[in-house]
């Protein structure tokens, strides 16, 4: 009667605000990770499915945020954690840190989005110098409380405090070299309870303050340092790498503490409900007896696997396993779950759809499926364009000669190499160089969190498969290998010892693998992925020699293309291209630069259209390249026959097919000095001179080429037009389109479409061919976007160049800018991802979305298309579906993602949020 009393008294204090901050376990769900977090809605949804969950209560996000903006507590908050302090005390029969027998409490944070490692916890609250001693006579165990009060201490100074956690390392493994132990729990409890004194000096020490005694003033603490850590530099740079928006903020969950440091009869572990690297269902996770779930995502104890808890508390294991099916079947999906053995006592700590593997991913995606506990449209969401893209990376040749040196747990697949780094600051200055590294150490921790993004894999000699590195690089995609025991990894001396004495120092190369756990020295050779392999059509899903990734992939693109709207085109120059990309599921080619045509052994008839000085000399040499172009037309819409066809004319400035005018300053100089012959040489540089232009992309290029170069574009049309009769007299289907490129007025467009279809009346009159050519533009300035339903008016359809339109819209150069404040953009915020990986909603994708309503508005079957990069983007194939354009198109190898993620666009309205 006592806790709903309490519990009607806080929820009247808050209704004074008009807001509940406090929400009781008993009091959630599942759907209210907005407010309770993921980690306190998940509480609430085990205590609801009756699951042995500690008592406790979440502070909500609301709170977090009041905190973060105004630098002071909700007014009613305090009152409302006193009410549910009281009715947890009440259920408990005992009050926070009281002397005899005192409740001690976590303080853990918990966001929407699960953020391994990156936000604060703080154990074991309510102890001190007094409630120690009761905790000690209360469970018989002296050993035990002052272990629980020294990582009170330990982690209270680091998080609260701000005190450098290596002061408490360093005293931790100076105790155990005093004692001559290997680990702590060998430490007795006159050891521990010397080491407690040790770390209250270094608290006073360093933080000028003595550890307090009070447990409500710890308790408010460790919550206020909860909100903060919200904006701490590790959390936000996870937030930034994972795209997680940073105003949500973080709920605070305090629990009664339960306890695995109490003996062999206790422990704590994490469990997984499938194998979250390969998907393969079974017994997954860690476990450690007499320890402290830190202990065991920290990595500095290794772990025995989870199996072998049958031997240790069958009773536990059997519970454990039971509740994992509970929870994979209630939340139809991988469940990470943390649990806690109590003397023999198990009880549930967390649980969460777990992160898992690119792999893991598509196989556990379609198992659901067959076991009928998800349908195809929940399948598409529960995979990724990126992880997919993961997949497509090069694996190690089996094959090859190499020197394998170790061995770990496989805990986040791919072949990675790189030199060996034993830092991350040095990690990221050696990749910020140029140079591909990995990442060594015994094993990480938060604070390690930008050297795991600038690495391409990471290499630990201790933890497992649920550790922080194991963890965070499955949520990154990174190679990683742990626990590689056999290791000796000196961080301090800046290198590595392996098995027979050699050692690797930093900047020697290794090569890991993620998929079996194996180090090797030296570089080792890669091979293409097996899922490239089926997608070029060199392994068949369902044969037998097709792996069940491959028959996973295969039947989850097959669910996409049943879904999907957007169709999916490539950007390709060359007929071996286009047929790559017809192999890859390609509808027609979006792009095809014909510039690319002009370079090589060409480049010498175009400098003789660019030095032209008369009507016949230009003429000349636009007769000598007309062939050339035909024939490339020809076996471009041979290999792409039955599909689109959109042929992009002269796009770059002439300056581009001119050699160089260093190089050729150079070659005039010396002939002069030698009194060589060089007047070609002197009229390419005069050439040069003359084109040249301050800002060349904003110059004479594209349809401006084709207006001040007479018969230009009209070359150009007639070798498309010739090559399409010429296919279509053998019996093809070409289907070719003639996109203008750069305009920015109707104009424009109407003078070289009229030249067009003169050109193309001709040759249909020389042919007999009806060819039925479409002309349409490019929308990649903003002038163009803006003025799009007047363009519509000569144009069958639109194709955004989203790389130009967004240089223009930005007003800078992809080129420079990248390299010099993208940087800095990204680090202090300004971007979430840079414009020219992911399109720009707010800007360049306001004027994409009302120049396609403006041209349909003008023209209702105008066919809309976007052939930037920004087509194989995952986030922006979203953005296209929903603004309703027919096609995206991107390089060959990104189709397969395109295809995926435009069937989880048109089924995104009805899946679910599945970070």
């Amino acid at each position: 009667m006592s806790e709903n009393k309490d519990l009607h008294g806080a929820e009247q204090a808050a209704s004074v605000e008009g807001v509940k901050f406090v929400y009781d376990f008993t009091e959630g769900n599942k759907e209210l990770k907005d407010l309770l977090g993921g980690k306190g809605a998940n509480l609430a949804e085990m205590t609801n499915l009756g699951l042995p969950v500690p008592p406790g209560f979440t502070i909500t996000t609301e709170a977090c945020k009041v905190y973060l903006d105004s630098g002071e507590e909700p007014a009613a908050l305090r009152d409302e954690v006193s009410a549910h302090l009281v009715a947890l005390e009440d259920r408990m029969g005992k009050k926070l840190g009281q002397a005899d027998d005192p409740l001690l409490v976590s303080v853990r944070s918990g966001a929407k989005f699960s953020m391994p490692g990156m936000m604060d916890t703080v154990l074991n609250i309510g102890l001190s110098d007094r409630s120690v001693l009761g905790l000690a006579e209360q469970s018989g165990d002296a050993r035990f409380a002052w272990d629980s009060y020294r990582r009170l201490i330990q982690m209270f100074g680091k998080t609260v405090l701000g005190v450098d956690g290596e002061l408490f390392e360093d005293a931790l493994e100076a105790a155990k070299k005093a004692k001559k132990v290997a680990v702590d729990t060998e430490l007795e409890a006159a050891d521990l309870k010397k080491l407690v004194t040790r770390f209250k000096k270094i608290v006073k020490t360093e933080a000028g303050r003595d550890f307090p005694q009070d447990p409500r003033e710890q308790m408010d603490l460790a919550v206020k340092a909860v909100f903060e850590s919200w904006n701490g530099d590790r959390a936000k740079l996870y937030r930034r790498q994972e795209r997680i928006p940073g105003d949500l903020g973080t709920a605070v969950n305090i629990c009664s503490m339960v306890f695995g440091n109490l003996g062999p009869d206790s422990g704590t572990g994490v469990a997984f409900t499938r194998d979250p690297a390969s998907g393969h269902q079974g017994v997954y996770g860690d476990y450690l007896q007499n320890a402290q779930g830190e202990d065991v995502v920290a990595g500095i104890r290794n772990t025995v696997p989870l199996a072998e808890l049958e031997q240790i508390d069958k009773k536990s294991y059997d519970q454990l396993l039971g509740i994992m099916e509970t929870l994979e079947n209630h939340y139809k999906d991988l469940c990470d779950i943390e649990f806690t053995i109590e003397r023999g006592h198990l009880w549930m700590l967390q649980t969460r759809v777990g992160k898992r593997t690119a792999g893991a991913a598509f196989r556990i995606a379609t198992q659901l499926v067959d076991q009928g506990l998800i349908d195809e449209t929940e399948a598409l969401q529960r995979v990724t364009g990126a992880q997919l893209a993961q997949l497509m990376f090069p694996r190690f040749d089996e094959d090859a000669k190499v020197e394998k040196v170790g061995r770990g747990i496989a805990a986040s697949p791919g072949a990675a190499v790189g030199k060996a780094v034993f830092d991350s600051y040095t990690a990221v200055k050696w990749s910020r160089s140029g140079e591909k590294v990995i990442l060594v150490r015994r094993e990480t921790n938060p604070d390690d969190l930008d050297g795991m993004i600038a690495a391409e894999g990471i290499l630990t000699s201790r933890g497992g498969k649920t550790s922080h590195a194991a963890v965070v690089a499955r949520g990154m995609g990174k190679t990683c290998v742990c626990g590689a025991e056999e290791l000796e990894v000196d961080t301090k001396r800046r290198r590595m010892t392996v098995p027979g004495g050699h050692v690797v120092e930093e900047g020697d190369v290794i090569s890991i693998d993620g998929s079996s756990g194996k180090v090797y020295l030296g570089e080792v050779p890669v091979v293409p992925s097996p899922v490239v392999e089926y997608f070029e059509g060199r392994m068949h899903a369902g044969a037998d020699d097709a792996d069940e990734l491959v028959e996973a992939v295969h039947r989850i693109m097959a669910f996409a293309d049943r879904k999907r709207r957007l169709r999916v085109r490539a950007n390709a120059d060359n007929a071996e291209d286009a047929l790559r990309a017809r192999r890859f599921g390609a509808q027609g080619i979006g792009l095809c630069r014909t510039e690319h045509m002009f370079l090589g052994d060409r480049r010498e008839q175009v400098e003789r259209l660019i030095l032209a000085d008369t009507q016949e000399e230009r003429e000349e040499s636009l007769k000598q390249l007309l062939p050339l172009q035909k024939k490339d037309f020809v076996e471009l819409f041979e290999a792409m026959d039955g599909l689109p066809v959109t042929v992009r004319l002269l796009d770059p400035p002439l300056h581009e097919f001119l050699p160089d005018i260093t190089e050729l300053s150079v070659r005039v100089a010396l002939a002069e000095s030698r009194q060589e012959s060089h007047e070609n040489d002197l009229r390419l540089l005069q050439a040069v001179h003359r084109l040249h232009e301050q800002n060349p992309m904003l110059g004479l290029r594209g349809v401006r080429l084709g207006l001040v170069i007479p018969g230009l574009f009209t070359m150009q049309v007639r070798a498309i037009a010739e090559a399409a009769a010429e296919r279509r007299n053998a019996k093809g289907d070409p289907r070719a389109e003639i996109m203008i490129p750069l305009v920015g007025t109707v104009q424009e467009l109407e003078i070289v479409r009229e030249e067009a279809d003169q050109v193309i009346a001709e040759v249909e009159a020389a042919t007999g061919v009806e060819l039925r050519l479409a002309i349409g533009t490019m929308i990649e300035l903003p002038r163009a976007a803006l003025t799009a339903g007047q363009i519509a008016e000569a144009a069958e359809f639109f194709s955004f160049g989203t790389n130009d339109l967004t240089q223009t819209v930005w007003g800078f150069s992809r080129d420079d800018v990248e390299a010099s404040f993208f940087t800095a953009y990204l680090e202090k915020g300004i971007f979430g991802v840079s414009p020219f990986e992911t399109i720009d909603r707010d800007g360049v994708g306001s004027l994409v979305k009302s120049a396609a309503e403006a041209g349909r508005a003008t023209r209702p079957d105008l066919k809309l298309g976007v052939c930037g990069e920004h087509g194989g983007d995952p986030e922006s194939v979203h953005f296209f579906h929903e603004v309703g354009l027919d096609y995206v198109s991107c390089s060959p190898f990104r189709i397969p993602v395109a295809r995926l993620e435009a069937g989880r666009a048109a089924t995104q309205s009805t899946g679910s949020d599945h970070r």
